[in-house]
Formats: C-alpha cells, structure tokens, sequence
C-alpha cells in the first residue's frame, strides 16, 4: 500500500509526533522483532543522537523485547567530540562503545582523489559491522530520514543508477546484519523541533566540511527543499510514490515480460 503522509498531525508534541512515525516505520517495514540487539550508530550529530533517544524510549513500551547498544566510530579529526558524546551516554546508562580509525591518515596513504565522504562511510560501516558481530547485534540502526531517503532517489535516478533510495530494512553483502532506518518516514524538519527539548553535546565539525557542502549530496537534499517551496506537501507525495511502486509503466523489460507471462497463465 501507499505510505501515509510524511510528519502529520501538527498538533502533537515533536518528541511525541517522532516517536510515532519511526513505531510506524518499525512496524511497517519490520525491522526489529522480539530479541533483538540492535546496534545504534552514533555519529554525535542531532539525527544518531535523536534516534538513540527514539528507539530507548519506544523499547521501554513496544509489545516486542529488544536491546539498544550505541557505537560512535572516531575518525580521529581534531575537533571530534568524542568525551561529550561519551558523557551523554553515560549520564543516561545507555550502553555505548567506540570503533576508531584515522581517516585523514588513510586518505593520505591511499592518495585518494575522491570525495572524502565515499571512503569514510565505507570504512565506518566495516567497522560498526564489525563491532555488531562481536556485540552480537543482529541489526544496524542508522539515522538517516526522509530527506535523505529523497534526495538518495533523487541522486540515484539522475546519476543513472536505477531507481533506487536508501531502503529501510536492508541485508548487507555478509548476510548476517541488516541496516535498519527507523526514521524513514521522519522529516529532517521534524527532528529538528524534537532535539530542541534535549540539551545534546556539541559533536564537532568535520574535517572535510567544506567539500561536503559542495558535493552531489548537498545538491540533491537543496533541490529537495527547492521542490517543496514550488510543490504543496511534495515529502508525502514523494513518500507515496516510493511506496507505489508500478513496474509495468517503467523502462525495464524484465517486468514487462513478466506481466506477459503472468497474464498468459491459465
């Protein structure tokens, strides 16, 4: 079926509204069931930090038992807020564990000409994947929205990559860990309002920020904010159309055949 609209219901709480989507997330795209451990990846930025906050509240009253382990990956820059991020995890007693690597380093060594961003989130997704082994986490919680769900389609249909976004419940090439994202139906204006009620720990200004702000990414999450002052409630309409999916009208000849042959039986 189609997704509801993106963010409803503005007379509610943010903190409240936020919880309610990411349930309805959870719920739709079953991403975590009774016993699991899953592996929150805190970056220190509002989005992990809110997510962290989400899934420890709502596993207090899910009809489902699971646990919520929290992971910061250190890439050694130097203004990394690495002890606040541990400090606000600790006043809270929410367990928390680090995996580190010196990416400035690692570019350097690789002379890598690339975006800096391309090889550091695979590397801190090795290692977060890698901690999960070990802490026995059978899922990975990232904290990106639906802004960034549209902007990855956007990105993807334009790069002529397929049409493809960030999935919400997704194997890994391993097969034995699953990348959730509970905040797929989440504006990032929503989350926004909801950091205001917690008083979060400055997270530190990445190294390579300036080329972030100029890359493909940034383009395509401003052109989704472009759209949306042209186009009425354009995130739930978008939300929608990625949860319609009609292959028969696409391009590719594999769903046509398949159309075909299931029109033929008898």
């Amino acid at each position: 079926g189609s997704s509801p609209p993106v963010g409803t219901d503005d007379a509610m709480d943010p903190c409240r509204k936020l919880c309610k989507l990411t349930g309805e997330a959870i719920g739709r795209f079953r991403m975590i069931g009774d016993g699991d451990r899953v592996l929150v990846g805190l970056s220190g930025g509002k989005d992990s930090f809110a997510l962290l906050h989400v899934l420890h509240e709502l596993r207090r009253r899910a009809p489902v038992r699971f646990e919520v382990i929290a992971a910061t990956f250190d890439p050694g820059f130097p203004e990394f807020n690495l002890e606040g991020i541990r400090a606000y995890c600790r006043e809270r007693n929410w367990e928390h564990h680090t995996v580190s690597l010196p990416i400035a380093q690692i570019l350097e060594e690789k002379r890598f000409t690339g975006a800096p961003c391309v090889l550091c989130s695979r590397l801190r997704r090795g290692k977060l994947s890698g901690l999960a082994a070990e802490l026995g986490c059978g899922k990975l919680a990232l904290g990106q929205h639906f802004d960034d769900v549209a902007a990855s389609f956007l990105m993807s249909l334009c790069r002529g990559q397929g049409l493809s976004t960030m999935g919400p419940n997704v194997a890994t090439s391993e097969g034995n860990l699953r990348v959730i994202r509970p905040f797929v139906l989440a504006p990032e204006a929503l989350i926004r309002e909801a950091v205001r009620a917690w008083e979060l720990p400055r997270a530190g200004v990445c190294q390579y920020e300036s080329q972030l702000e100029e890359g493909d990414r940034a383009f395509f999450r401003k052109l989704v904010d472009e759209l949306a002052e042209r186009i009425p409630c354009l995130r739930s309409n978008f939300c929608s159309s990625l949860g319609r999916i009609e292959p028969e009208h696409l391009l590719d000849p594999r769903y046509l055949f398949q159309m075909e042959q299931q029109g033929n039986e008898p």
